[in-house]
Order: C-alpha cells, then structure tokens, then sequence
C-alpha cells in the first residue's frame, strides 16, 4: 500500500500568487499572509511572483496564465467577494470558483484557495487575520501540501504487468 503525504518544506519550488485589487483592504492582509507563511517555509522572494487584477472575476485567468508561463508549482488566488443588496455576489462568487476549479483541472495546476465570500465587512476582517486566522496563511499552507503532493504522484509511474 502506498500512502502519500504533502509535506510543507519548500524546497526549490515556486508559487504564483494571483490576487485581486477589488476590497484590497482585505486582500492585501490575505496577500501579505500568505507571503509571510511561504517565507517561513523557506521560499525565496525570487521563487514568488505576484500578479494584482482588478477583481474576483479576472483571478482564474491570470491563474492559468502563471501556468502558461511555467512559472509556478502551485497557484493561490486571493479575493474577496462581499454580499451586497443584489444578485452580483452570487454571479461573481460561483463564476470565480468555477473558474479556479476549471483552470486546476485543464491545466493540471494545484491552485490553493483564499477566496473570501462573506455576508458583510465583518466576516471578512474576520477571515484575514481577527478571529477566524488568516485565509491567506492557510491557502500557502495548502499550496505547499499541494506543490509536495503533485511532485510526487508526477514521479510515480504505472508498473508495467507481465502479458500472459
């Protein structure tokens, strides 16, 4: 039986950090978490690039764009989508998942999530660094578990079986 585990040492390995402008007073604290637990875990700054799009929408784009370039072993991308009194938070919120989900899977990409979606200012405050901890921490996290695991499972090879 084989077990696999991500393992969060960082190595030589490269992350893209996909982040979004729109509630920058959020997604800055995200951004800035996110960084600091990559560094903890031995990143160089060298080995982080960084990409600011105007909003939520534009993040899986860019996401698969770092891929193209062949940057990055691992994606995050950071928004924050706050309810509003209309329709646009639900249209922005599942078109953004969508979207990351979509390029993760064409592109093979792990992207690690800090996407906050929040009923109000609040909850978001909260969920970059008050009471809830910091989502951008966690997504680095998460990236470095990710960047581990599909190095290891691109390793791993099918054993060839014997004809009968």
């Amino acid at each position: 039986m084989r077990v696999y585990h991500g393992k969060y040492a960082a190595a030589k390995r490269k992350f893209g950090i996909v982040v979004a402008r729109f509630n920058e007073h959020i997604t800055r604290p995200l951004l800035d978490g996110a960084v600091t637990t990559l560094r903890k875990a031995g990143v160089r700054d060298k080995n982080i690039e960084i990409v600011w799009v105007p909003g939520g929408l534009e993040v899986p784009q860019f996401c698969k764009k770092l891929r193209q370039k062949r940057f990055c072993d691992a994606v995050i991308a950071i928004a924050c989508v706050i309810r509003g009194g209309t329709y646009h938070f639900e249209v922005v919120s599942h078109e953004l998942t969508r979207g990351i989900s979509q390029v993760a899977l064409e592109t093979g990409t792990p992207i690690a999530t800090a996407v906050v979606t929040v009923d109000n200012l609040e909850q978001a405050i909260d969920r970059a660094g008050l009471k809830s901890g910091n989502k951008g921490e966690q997504a680095a996290l998460v990236a470095l578990e990710i960047a581990s695991l599909n190095e290891q499972l691109g390793k791993d090879r099918p054993r060839k079986t014997k004809k009968n």
